[in-house]
C-alpha cells in the first residue's frame, strides 16, 4: 500500500488526513478493499491524539470513501474511488 500522511506545520489535523486519505483513493494508490491504519496506530505515528483520526476516518465514511467492520477495521470502498471521479454509476433504464 502506497500511503503516507504528513502533518508538518498544519493546522486542521483530522481535514489534513482526511484529504490525504481521499487523495490517495482517489489517486489508486489506496485501493478497494485496502485496510487503513487503525487509528490508534496512525495516531500515535503522527502524534495526534486518537479522536483527530477518528473524525477523519468517520467523514470518510460518511462520504462513501471507507467502510468501517467493527472488530476487522477500516476499509477502501470498491467504488468510492470511481464514483468521486464523476464515472457514471448504473442506472436503471427509464422507458
Amino acid at each position: 500500500m502506497d500511503f503516507h500522511v504528513s502533518l508538518f506545520g498544519r493546522k486542521d489535523l483530522s481535514g489534513e488526513i482526511y484529504r490525504q486519505v481521499r487523495h490517495a483513493i482517489l489517486d489508486r494508490r489506496l485501493r478497494p478493499g485496502d485496510r487503513l491504519p487503525p487509528s490508534r496506530e496512525l495516531a500515535r505515528s503522527l502524534v495526534v491524539a486518537r479522536a483527530t483520526v477518528t473524525v477523519a476516518y468517520e467523514r470518510l465514511a460518511a462520504e462513501g470513501f471507507v467502510e468501517v467492520r467493527q472488530g476487522a477495521g477500516t476499509f477502501v470502498c470498491g467504488m468510492a474511488a470511481d464514483a468521486r471521479r464523476g464515472t457514471p454509476t448504473p442506472r436503471a433504464s427509464r422507458g
